[in-house]
């Protein structure tokens, strides 16, 4: 089953920093689940092109957050094992904090454009409907 785009991944609206570690934090979490996920697979998973996921795991590996195994048993020595270093598990942890508050801050502003939303349908549904008529 293939992934939708991530919203967060694929805006523009959003800074530089933040959609940069949302990249992060997602490719952590699947490299995490999936250690031999191959870089096509991420790029299909995060909704970016593979030499976007390339850079992603470039980036992870010089940050000291995931090394890179090779398979020796594979047949195919393109084969890899993305693994999480001690660092990496402490920085996945400390993105997932900042991107939980993120979202939970979107959340709430987003139930509150709904109220103000449903406030406006209300004012103008009542201003539309006629009175009723008393000799009816």
């Amino acid at each position: 089953m293939q992934a939708q785009r991530d919203p967060d991944l694929t805006e523009a609206p959003r800074s530089r920093p933040v959609l940069s570690e949302d990249r992060h934090f997602h490719a952590l979490r699947l490299l995490q689940a999936n250690p031999a996920l191959s870089q096509r697979a991420l790029a299909r998973e995060l909704g970016v092109s593979v030499g976007a996921a390339n850079y992603c795991v470039r980036a992870l590996v010089e940050k000291g957050w995931i090394k890179i195994q090779n398979f020796r048993t594979s047949k195919d020595k393109r084969a890899y094992a993305y693994l999480l270093t001690p660092q990496g598990i402490e920085q996945k942890a400390q993105i997932t904090l900042r991107f939980l508050q993120r979202k939970e801050a979107e959340y709430l502003a987003l139930e509150a454009e709904i109220a103000r939303l449903r406030q406006e349908v209300r004012a103008q549904h009542a201003g539309s409907v006629p009175a009723p008529n008393p000799d009816a």
